[in-house]
């Protein structure tokens, strides 16, 4: 294992669309900044399911402004994939991805040593590791947290959980092609995970503990959900809990006591908790009831000198108060304190 260290004006932990916006508003600003994320660049929306459109339009998400061209009115998967890498590149932004931060402290650097810098009474320590092994240590001048809302699974805490067939998360159905699979969860993704397998030829089993849909899964798929429901081509197994895993099976205790239901894939979509790890490690409060980390809503610095927060991190618990198109205008913000 090797070690590599460096100084920098601006690291942003996190490689979404916000803290991408975060490193650009650096980069006008004139200072050098570095992103890090420990899988790819928009990893969170690389590992969407690959049929995914956007709900906004490609304007509302663009970043940095670079025009969002596509031809059609919502932007596919795909299309914001291609854009953000773009993007990327326009900038020249120094992305390092799959570098995992894997702490980070404060420190202080004498100033004489001729780093540019807006405050230069505190400084950050970051360690990471990349995929290879090399450890590195950068310090920073200031840090962006914008780690996002898909790195803490809600985990199930039954054994088998661990199992290779088993995921968190769904990207598409073609490998469980007459398949018997299980779907745990009742909110959006699991609907529209357990539709897609069972268009793909999966055998799907629907696993959740209320005794019918969750009122949250849109209009627009909650009548073809019911009515697969309804004709059995995709069974249902409500007001139950799954209690174990096992490699061909998932055990599920229910209205009827206990049932062990063939599975040789189980997705586990029961939602996630805001990625707050290097928050804690620094002492930034986090609110126990709202998962918020404390913050200031118009500068998103935190109470640490020199940390803020960009994107969905700071909605807590709610991921769906901040999204790309609110989130992006964060690095502004955190750029126009940072340099006051």
């Amino acid at each position: 294992m090797s070690s590599h260290s460096s100084s920098i004006d601006v690291a942003v932990v996190g490689a979404g669309p916000c803290g991408l916006a975060a490193a650009i508003a650096a980069h006008r600003a004139g200072l050098r900044a570095v992103v890090f994320d420990r899988g790819c660049l928009v990893n969170g929306i690389a590992s969407y399911p690959t049929y995914m459109s956007f709900f906004s339009t490609a304007e509302r998400i663009a970043i940095g402004g670079v025009p969002f061209l596509i031809a059609t009115e919502k932007p596919t998967r795909r299309d914001a994939l291609a854009y953000y890498r773009g993007v990327a590149d326009v900038y020249g932004l120094d992305v390092r991805q799959y570098e995992a931060v894997a702490s980070l402290r404060p420190v202080r650097v004498d100033p004489r040593a001729g780093q540019r810098a807006p405050e230069r009474s505190a400084r950050w320590l970051l360690r990471s590791m990349t995929r290879g092994g090399a450890a590195r240590e950068t310090a920073a001048h200031a840090v962006v947290i914008a780690t996002g809302y898909f790195g803490r699974p809600n985990r199930l805490g039954v054994p088998g959980e661990g199992l290779p067939h088993v995921r968190h998360g769904y990207t598409e159905g073609h490998s469980a092609w007459r398949e018997p699979v299980v779907v745990v969860g009742g909110a959006n993704s699991a609907v529209d995970a357990a539709l897609d397998l069972h268009q793909a030829g999966a055998q799907v089993r629907r696993v959740h503990g209320a005794d019918a849909l969750e009122a949250e899964v849109p209009p627009g798929v909650r009548p073809v959900s019911v009515a697969r429901l309804r004709d059995g081509s995709i069974r249902g197994q409500f007001g139950s809990r799954v209690v174990a895993i096992e490699p061909e099976a998932v055990v599920v205790q229910g209205p009827d006591g206990e049932v062990r239901i063939p599975a040789t894939q189980v997705y586990t979509m029961t939602g996630y908790l805001p990625e707050t790890g290097l928050l804690e490690q620094i002492g930034v409060p986090i609110d126990a009831e709202s998962g918020i980390p404390a913050h200031d809503p118009l500068t998103m610095a935190t109470p640490l000198p020199g940390v803020y927060l960009a994107g969905v991190i700071a909605s807590g618990n709610q991921a769906n108060r901040i999204f790309i198109e609110n989130g992006r205008d964060h690095g502004d913000a955190i750029l126009a304190h940072l340099l006051r």
